[in-house]
């Protein structure tokens, strides 16, 4: 397992949402990387040294510091899309070969090269911005079907990356919410979302998110 690129986002405009910009434009960098906790949404800070979110709302922060997206995957989609996806096409930060990422339980913990510890924390779940930038009508929805979303993932330990570096999981909590699993209950199939609970590495608002749901459910 490991990393094949570590991807920055180039600022562009962004059509698709009135925010002036997006940073999912990501391209593979030379030489290391440094990733740290970018401390609460809201900043558009993100783990990656010389990457930024627009969409400070929704995205950014300790929870979603940095993004990861299987090789694997991506090379499925091609086929589906019937187009090249080069690394980084998703907007996302690393991208992984022999990992498989949807696979992952949440709070899993990565170790990347010698020094930095990542954890999972949620599925992605894809906007407009997403859909636009592919350019290809009802992205969500198929996107969505697949429950291929890739993982978001906290910083535990901060240090450099870069691409080739191994990647190691060093903690698998005992339970079995997958991210996959995560994002069919967060999504199409409400159903499993009491599963979710004993997933605590859950950002605190997904969880609350979570529980409202459940009682919403409960009660109707």
């Amino acid at each position: 397992m490991k990393l094949l690129s570590v991807n920055i986002g180039k600022p562009r405009p962004n059509p698709w949402k009135n925010l002036g910009e997006t940073g999912i434009d990501k391209r593979p960098v030379d030489g290391p990387v440094a990733v740290r906790d970018p401390g609460p949404k809201g900043t558009g800070a993100v783990g990656l040294a010389g990457d930024r979110v627009y969409d400070v709302r929704h995205h950014g922060g300790s929870d979603q510091a940095v993004y990861a997206y299987a090789r694997e995957d991506l090379d499925g989609w091609e086929r589906e899309l019937g187009r090249p996806l080069p690394n980084g096409s998703f907007g996302e930060n690393l991208t992984t070969s022999g990992l498989d990422v949807n696979a992952a339980l949440i709070g899993e913990r990565w170790r990347l090269g010698h020094d930095v510890v990542l954890e999972v924390s949620c599925p992605r779940i894809p906007c407009g911005t997403f859909q636009g930038w592919l350019e290809t009508e009802g992205w969500i929805k198929r996107f969505t079907r697949a429950a291929l979303p890739g993982a978001y993932l906290r910083v535990i330990e901060p240090g450099d990356v870069r691409a080739a570096d191994p990647v190691e999981v060093v903690h698998r909590p005992g339970h079995d919410v997958t991210v996959a699993l995560a994002f069919r209950a967060l999504t199409l199939e409400p159903d499993l979302l009491p599963r979710l609970l004993v997933a605590d590495a859950l950002p605190a608002a997904d969880l609350e998110q979570i529980r409202r749901r459940i009682s919403v459910n409960y009660r109707e």
